[in-house]
């Protein structure tokens, strides 16, 4: 089953809808270590957390890697601001959203995000305007594997010819390409709009 309302517009969430510019820093000095030091550890654990890994699993393996003894109270504030800032809205994004949802344009987001993340969009305010909203926890797939986007197809309710995407990495781009969706690489809002402007969204008709 496809959609009958025309294009669907799609989009990443980590450094599209939401930079994640201040959050390492934010984290290191929650932890007391230095920010080089969060970023490796943070990120060398990733993927399992956005493939549906709980957090506490995530946080134990970035605290081991950063020597911090296993505090489930200190792991619990680091989830909390973590979640707290990939769920936050910038203005720039709001605007955006905004003005796509006041033209009728279908939206839908397909992020590689873990569970407490997709929960915490899912009641933001602000994820009201989008149709369709898909995790990499929802599934246990994340981009830029060919298998995702025909699950986003099938949860979006389209054909790959009516999905215009966006996405910071060029990797997930170019897979979303293979797969048959009008693949873009994330510059910002403005360029975003252009591009959704020469591709006739919103419809002039």
């Amino acid at each position: 089953m496809t959609s009958d309302s025309g294009p669907t517009v799609v989009f990443d969430l980590g450094e599209v809808l939401v930079p994640s510019a201040g959050l390492e820093r934010a984290l290191a000095a929650e932890l007391g270590v230095d920010e080089p030091a969060l970023h490796d550890a943070y990120w060398a654990h990733r993927q399992r957390h956005d493939l549906g890994d709980p957090p506490e699993q995530y946080w134990s393996a970035v605290f081991t890697a950063l020597g911090l003894a296993l505090d489930r109270d200190r792991m619990a504030r680091a989830e909390t601001l973590d979640v707290t800032r990939w769920a936050a809205l910038p203005p720039a994004s709001a605007v955006m959203i905004g003005d796509l949802a006041r033209m009728r344009v279908r939206l839908a987001v397909l992020s590689n995000a873990p569970r407490g993340l997709a929960a915490a969009i899912r009641a933001a305010p602000w994820s009201s305007p989008f149709d369709r909203l898909l995790f990499s926890a929802d599934v246990g797939v994340a981009k830029p594997s060919a298998d995702i986007f025909r699950r986003a197809d099938h949860e979006f309710r389209t054909s790959p010819e009516q999905v215009l995407f966006f996405d910071d990495r060029a990797e997930n781009v170019r897979a979303a390409r293979a797969h048959g969706w009008d693949a873009h690489v994330w510059r910002g809002a403005a360029d975003a709009m252009t591009t959704l402007r020469s591709r006739g969204i919103p419809s002039r008709s």
